[in-house]
């Protein structure tokens, strides 16, 4: 038998190639694999490549809004990798994760920059509580969203990790919970300087002015020259305060509340930073979540007993708090995603869904209240008084510490307070 030599060498190129070619035909792509890959692809376009990717699945996103039937896991996952952000599927909005992109987004469309900071990810389904009520009450809501999308370039950063906790029940149940941490959105313009920020958690109605308020002062700032813009901040953000402090007063009026009630505030003269139920006191929402595992975690010491005592007048917040109940109404696109996410043990009523928007409700509205009366009364101070406000990381060290009341110099994120007893080895430390 004779065999011929192929002169040509690119025809065995050719046929090499089409060797393998065919084998990849032939290996078995699954759906999930696919989605990832579309989705990688376009996630390097920007916001262009999200839309791009809805458009070409509608059919079952649509099914989703008009139904409340919910996309494949394939599909949700996809988008959260293509959004970098948990539950895309209800908000559609596409997040930055490095502010150098954003910036260059922001400089090219004109439009300012919303920049998240959180403890834990965005796309992870364990981030701090207050970023997981984000995405539930404010990403989906059709108004926010809407907004969202068009008026601003959106950003996240981790500020760290988010403690973890995991409670075994030893019979193949599990709860999965994170402990403290707190979130801010931060207004930024194209070079990444501070307009103003809007810290903790707002109800829908309330955030949603909050941002076209920010947008229209980062519009008007980036028109001006380099010179006049720190005196017009100075002004907006005085004006702010004074506006906010006029309503305080207009509201325990109509009240007929004559002592004011307060915050606990981070202790001056001590050398132990601020624990865990302390900084938790500050975020109403998370705090009803957190509080049974930070009672388990941290006995009552006497600086807890201290400085809870100075959380006067629950009572009364409550009512400030009902004056502005209309502001925190979730919408229709929230109210699907809670009724997706959430759990039927069997020792619960068989649909407690509208128990569970009414206290969620409730709790975002004292939220709002004490975060814009006490918090972003402070935040606008600092930057009347231009205290470490030209600087995002500067300006969210300072927020952390001083409002948030979990300082970076705490790596335990008060959760290890050294004037209490476990009983551990080691005090149960790994």
């Amino acid at each position: 038998m004779k065999f011929r030599t192929l002169k040509n060498p690119f025809v065995l190129i050719l046929v090499s190639l089409s060797l393998l070619q065919t084998a990849h035909a032939q290996t078995p792509v699954t759906e999930t694999s696919k989605l990832s890959q579309e989705a990688s692809v376009l996630r390097k376009q920007g916001a262009n490549g999200l839309q791009i990717f809805l458009k070409s699945h509608a059919n079952e996103l649509n099914n989703y809004s008009s139904g409340n039937v919910l996309p494949s896991a394939a599909l949700r996952t996809a988008l959260d990798e293509l959004c970098q952000q948990r539950d895309c599927y209800a908000s559609r909005l596409y997040w930055y994760t490095d502010i150098e992109q954003a910036k260059a987004a922001a400089k090219i469309s004109g439009k300012p920059i919303l920049s998240l900071r959180l403890l834990g990810r965005l796309d992870r389904d364990l981030s701090c509580a207050n970023s997981r009520f984000f995405r539930v009450a404010l990403y989906p809501n059709s108004e926010i969203s809407r907004l969202l999308q068009d008026r601003f370039i959106l950003h996240w950063e981790s500020v760290r990790p988010v403690p973890q906790v995991t409670i075994d029940f030893g019979d193949g149940r599990k709860l999965e919970r994170t402990i403290t941490g707190n979130s801010i959105h931060y207004i930024l313009d194209a070079s990444g300087r501070p307009i103003d920020a809007i810290p903790g958690l707002y109800g829908p109605k309330a955030f949603l002015r909050q941002l076209q308020q920010a947008e229209v002062v980062a519009k008007n700032y980036s028109k001006l020259t380099p010179g006049d813009r720190e005196a017009f901040l100075r002004k907006y953000h005085s004006d702010r305060y004074n506006s906010i402090q006029a309503q305080w007063l207009a509201d325990l009026s109509r009240l007929g509340i004559q002592s004011p009630p307060k915050l606990v505030e981070s202790p001056s003269n001590s050398t132990q930073p601020p624990t865990a139920q302390i900084a938790g006191s500050l975020a109403v929402s998370k705090m009803r979540v957190e509080t049974p595992m930070l009672t388990a975690l941290q006995p009552n010491t006497q600086q807890n007993q201290k400085a809870l005592a100075e959380i006067t007048d629950q009572e009364t917040w409550n009512k400030i708090a009902q004056l502005y109940a209309s502001d925190a109404k979730l919408d229709r696109n929230s109210i699907s995603l809670i009724k997706a996410k959430k759990s039927q043990p069997a020792n619960t009523p068989k649909d407690n869904l509208p128990i569970i928007v009414k206290n969620f409700e409730a709790a975002m509205a004292l939220d709002t209240v004490r975060n814009e009366y006490i918090l972003h009364s402070q935040i606008h101070q600092w930057f009347m008084e231009g205290n470490q406000t030209k600087n995002v990381k500067t300006l969210n060290q300072q927020v952390y510490a001083q409002l948030f009341l979990t300082p970076s110099s705490d790596p335990w994120l008060g959760l290890f307070p050294n004037d209490s007893y476990s009983a551990i080895d080691n005090d149960g430390i790994r």
